[in-house]
């Protein structure tokens, strides 16, 4: 839904590098790739970008 600001279980922040990510897949590049290149190592942040579904455009499409 919303990019997590921080990975969950080490702490590091990831929210500034997701649409970095999210460009350079859409363009073509391989996401292991990219995600070394912007520096993330761990497989925990990896798995926090590289599995983020955006939803936050269809649920705002709701309302109460």
């Amino acid at each position: 839904m919303i990019v997590p600001i921080r990975c969950f279980s080490c702490g590091k922040q990831l929210a500034g590098l997701y649409e970095q990510f999210k460009e350079r897949v859409e363009k073509g590049e391989k996401p292991e790739k990219a995600l070394d290149e912007l520096g993330v190592k761990r497989y925990c942040c990896r798995r926090m970008l590289f599995a983020q579904a955006d939803l936050i455009d269809e649920i705002m499409q709701y309302k109460r």
